[in-house]
């Protein structure tokens, strides 16, 4: 199936098809975290979105425009948590069987969701096995369409109505913002969001957010081309752990993206811990990197209004309770 790269206006489209569907998650701020940024801090709390993250959009505005055949014939994915997640509820509300290939190190909180919304769960090894060749094998032995986490057009407009509903909601505060971060794995959600926001505000500068050790959008930028990562594990970001770009969205990157900012894992936690105590928000990993980016100062907020897309909530009690130990001794 041929579709071509999506514009600002197949993020419109996408969001038409979600209304209703889709969370319109709030747009948040605290007093005391802009008072020690000097600037204004807004977070787009998509960890209150539909199965817990922002995945839910790309998934439903994918199936919502499957054929009513290719819906019986049911979907198949990929993916170590909220992509998961966001295809097995979007299919279960659309009436569609899924098949989700997880990682067998994939926190027990994303698989058992997964499974509570219907889905059949097939475990791969994530540094062994090829998890796109099982699910396409799969999708092509059982007449199956194949739902891809982040490189797909359809997918990335979804992601994009993010975008839309923050620019709508500064523009009700009476602001702009002056730079909007994403957390970044494949790609998806940044590029998305870029695309929406870009359109609606053409003076903001938009940003993607990586763990350390996981910079592939970054070094590409650089670069000018793909660059894979070297390794496929070793953060505890699980969300954002995309050997590389996609094919669709690191074009649309380096057109739209201003860059892509890193921060480590204890960074991460820390941002998590703010979020808890000040936002009283749950943020997962890879949901913080934005916040992360802001708090160390990399992507500036003084004397600016800055806009982070915390992405997903969905993180084991053991993991979140370590983060928030970890981002103690350090402040200690």
């Amino acid at each position: 199936m041929d579709i071509p790269s999506p514009v600002y206006a197949d993020v419109e489209a996408a969001a038409r098809r979600l209304a209703g569907a889709a969370i319109r998650t709030p747009l948040l701020e605290n007093p005391r975290v802009n008072d020690r940024l000097g600037g204004r801090l807004l977070i787009k709390a998509e960890t209150l979105q539909r199965t817990g993250s922002f995945k839910f959009r790309g998934a439903y505005n994918f199936i919502a425009q499957l054929s009513p055949a290719q819906r019986q014939a049911g979907v198949v994915a990929w993916s170590s948590g909220n992509h998961a997640q966001g295809v097995a509820e979007a299919a279960r509300i659309l009436g569609t069987p899924a098949t989700i290939v997880m990682p067998s190190d994939a926190p027990s909180i994303k698989v058992a969701n997964t499974r509570a919304s219907g889905a059949t769960v097939i475990s791969y090894d994530r540094v062994k096995d090829d998890r796109e060749a099982i699910a396409r094998d799969l999708a092509t032995r059982e007449g199956r369409t194949p739902i891809p986490p982040y490189d797909h057009p359809w997918i990335i407009a979804g992601q994009g109505t993010t975008g839309i509903e923050a620019v709508e909601q500064a523009r009700e505060l009476g602001v702009a913002f002056d730079a909007i971060i994403a957390p970044c794995s494949g790609g998806g959600l940044s590029t998305g969001v870029a695309t929406a926001v870009k359109h609606l505000s053409p003076t903001t500068e938009c940003y993607a957010g990586e763990p350390a050790g996981f910079d592939d959008l970054a070094r590409s930028l650089a670069a000018g081309d793909i660059r894979r990562n070297d390794k496929l594990v070793g953060s505890f970001c699980d969300a954002l752990l995309a050997p590389e770009p996609g094919k669709i969205t690191f074009p649309i990157a380096r057109r739209l993206l201003s860059g892509s900012i890193v921060a480590s894992d204890e960074e991460v936690a820390e941002a998590m811990e703010l979020a808890f105590r000040e936002f009283k928000l749950v943020v997962e990993p890879g949901g913080a990197v934005g916040l992360a980016a802001v708090l160390t100062g990399r992507l500036p907020a003084r004397g600016r209004t800055v806009c982070v897309v915390c992405s997903g909530g969905n993180v084991d009690g053991a993991t979140f309770r370590e983060a928030l130990a970890t981002a103690l001794r350090r402040a200690a």
